[in-house]
């Protein structure tokens, strides 16, 4: 359970590969792999606004999700680690050299709207508006033939919203002045095509009705919820390094 594929050493021996997603947010740190599923749902280290604070913090629990993976220890590992759409070089590159202490073979990096994506985007293809309303982060990504077209991030998110009563409003009309924001740079008319297809939501805020609700109310568009949004992400990458390790050729860029 959750081994496959296969990794070449220096004397072209073949030796099991076992796969491991990731998806490092800044409330919950998801662990997904071939067999099994999401294996792990748990406290993210400190992290804030999408970046690690303390890298030792989050190797340690990282390194305890990865001798929890199903698999024989002794197999190769994989990682396909998340980031955020609009991470920055330093910042993807930071996470990556965390992965790096998992002793792993070779880590693929992907955002999370395409992650997301590629779980739960409808079929027939066309442009897809992907909104991923997170904890401390909501993203609004424009995703044309697979590939991130545009994309706008605000610093805000559930964990901003009041504890007592609630303030939908606060994350909605900022997710709905970022949609505005792709359609006034948008010469192509995908924005236009993708509000008609319906808008993705992913994340732990597709969960909570009230924001939802004024946010469909905002963009005058239906919205399709991802099935269990909090972990679409995750559920994502792991279809992608599935595809990945059988078809190396055609693994996304590495990170």
């Amino acid at each position: 359970m959750g081994s496959f594929g296969a990794a070449v050493d220096g004397r072209g021996t073949k030796r099991p590969v076992r796969g491991i997603a990731l998806d490092i947010g800044s409330s919950r740190t998801r662990a997904w792999a071939p067999g099994a599923g999401v294996f792990a749902d748990v406290p993210s280290g400190p992290v804030r606004r999408g970046r690690v604070t303390d890298a030792d913090s989050q190797l340690r629990l990282l390194r305890s999700l990865a001798a929890s993976a199903p698999g024989d220890g002794g197999h190769d590992t994989v990682v396909m680690l998340t980031h955020p759409v609009l991470a920055a070089p330093e910042e993807r590159a930071a996470a990556k050299r965390i992965v790096d202490g998992l002793g792993a073979v070779r880590v693929i990096a992907v955002d999370s709207a395409r992650a997301a994506a590629a779980y739960a985007a409808p079929s027939g293809g066309g442009p897809l508006l992907v909104v991923d309303l997170g904890a401390q982060l909501t993203e609004v990504t424009l995703v044309v033939d697979g590939l991130v077209e545009d994309a706008r991030l605000a610093e805000v998110g559930l964990d901003d919203l009041p504890t007592s009563g609630s303030a939908p409003d606060t994350i909605a009309a900022t997710t709905a002045d970022m949609v505005s924001d792709l359609w006034r740079h948008d010469h192509t008319g995908a924005v236009r095509g993708a509000l008609r297809r319906g808008v993705l939501v992913t994340g732990g805020g597709a969960l909570r009705l009230d924001v939802t609700g004024r946010l469909a109310h905002f963009l005058r568009a239906r919205l399709r919820l991802a099935n269990d949004p909090a972990t679409s992400v995750v559920r994502g990458a792991g279809l992608m390094l599935a595809s990945a390790l059988r078809h190396p050729a055609g693994a996304p860029p590495r990170g």
